[in-house]
């Protein structure tokens, strides 16, 4: 298949989180399109992480993208077992190579967005409801307990611990409405003041 050619970084908005072996993959996607993605770290997925990716699954939809390779293949075959109904993004050996190592970090943006198009993935146009100012406000950032804050906050969300960056983006990604996110900031400074 050819590929265009695309002369400028792609806008494209991916609503399902991709599920992906690691952080490397995750910095290739985000080169080729804003997305949020949950890395497994290999094969031996952490009962936290199978937790995010159910909620994800449930909440959002996920794409599986792992790399060609046989453990890729055993990661996506585990999750798909959980989650019959994810959604599928592949790459071809040949647009994952670079020397000997094969791997989605390793692809292009455009093989990776013409992946994630044959997937289907679902575009949005919808606008990220907290910023920065929001975490602040929160005291989940700048503050001597925001690390315990934001430990709090992921557990009562379900959403798992991040640091200031990463919850920020778990918040826009898993659609966390203003009450809720409110509600749980509330519970967070009844149980820190008492």
């Amino acid at each position: 298949m050819k590929i265009k050619k695309r002369k400028k970084k792609n806008n494209m908005k991916i609503e399902e989180v991709i599920v992906v072996e690691g952080r490397d993959d995750t910095l290739a996607l985000r080169r080729a399109v804003d997305c949020f993605t949950i890395e497994t770290h290999g094969f031996g997925i952490k009962k936290e992480t199978w937790n995010l990716i159910e909620k994800a699954y449930n909440e959002k939809g996920i794409i599986i993208f792992t790399d060609p390779d046989y453990i890729g293949e055993e990661i996506r075959r585990r999750i798909s077992k959980r989650f019959p109904d994810a959604k599928h993004a592949y790459l071809s050996r040949e647009d994952a190579k670079k020397g000997r190592d094969i791997g989605v970090e390793n692809a292009n943006p455009n093989h990776i967005i013409a992946s994630l198009e044959q997937a289907k993935a679902k575009l949005s146009d919808k606008e990220n409801l907290f910023s920065e100012s929001d975490i602040y406000k929160a005291r989940l950032t700048g503050y001597a307990d925001s690390k315990e804050r934001r430990q709090q906050l992921g557990k009562i969300l379900g959403i798992g611990y991040g640091n200031a960056k990463s919850l920020l983006k778990k918040l826009n990604a898993f659609n966390i409405d203003r009450k809720e996110f409110e509600s749980a900031i509330e519970q967070i400074d009844n149980l820190i003041d008492n």
